[in-house]
């Protein structure tokens, strides 16, 4: 689906975001992308700026860098990651040649070293994709482990037949809502 096809859809999001939470319509976060470079990666805000976590929350989203019911999620970013439009600004990292279309999700500097550790220059070898073998898998009802798993598998078996096997299930993973929260 090109960009132009996707606009309006995008010119929606960005309204409800921007008309029913005060705050910016873009989250913008530093990431690590090929050989280790960082870049920042750009998504739909889906979360209040002005609530913060207790120490418990804090301790469970160190563990899987999400949070289950994360209570600083509003009712149109709980849309929007169901929907898995919140990534949609990715486009522009792929457009920028930050991102591709097909890889391992991008991760942030903490996340290589502390998930990744002795691997963290196998994942940083590809560039991080928009959709990979985890979003396909289950998203958010895999644990981290099983995260690291596919991704350093998508960065072993990738490939031409690989991207296209995982972008012909990318819609109906996303249709279908599996794993995301």
């Amino acid at each position: 689906m090109s960009l132009a096809a996707l606009s309006p859809v995008l010119l929606i999001a960005a309204l409800a975001v921007r008309f029913t939470s005060p705050g910016p319509i873009l989250f913008r976060h530093q990431r690590v992308g090929r050989n280790g470079v960082p870049f920042v990666v750009y998504k739909f805000r889906t979360m209040r700026t002005d609530t913060g976590l207790t120490p418990d929350a804090i301790a469970s989203f160190r563990e899987n860098y999400k949070l289950a019911g994360d209570p600083r999620i509003t009712p149109v970013g709980r849309w929007l990651r169901r929907t898995s439009l919140d990534e949609a600004p990715q486009l522009l990292n792929v457009l920028s040649g930050t991102m591709s279309i097909v890889g391992p999700r991008p991760v942030t500097p903490v996340e290589l070293h502390e998930k990744y550790g002795e691997h963290a220059d196998e994942l940083v070898s590809v560039k991080p994709g928009l959709t990979g073998l985890w979003q396909v898998s289950g998203r958010s009802s895999l644990t981290y482990r099983q995260r690291v798993d596919l991704d350093l598998q998508y960065v072993r078996e990738r490939g031409l037949w690989t991207d296209l096997k995982i972008i012909a299930r990318t819609p109906l993973a996303v249709l279908l809502m599996r794993g995301a929260e």
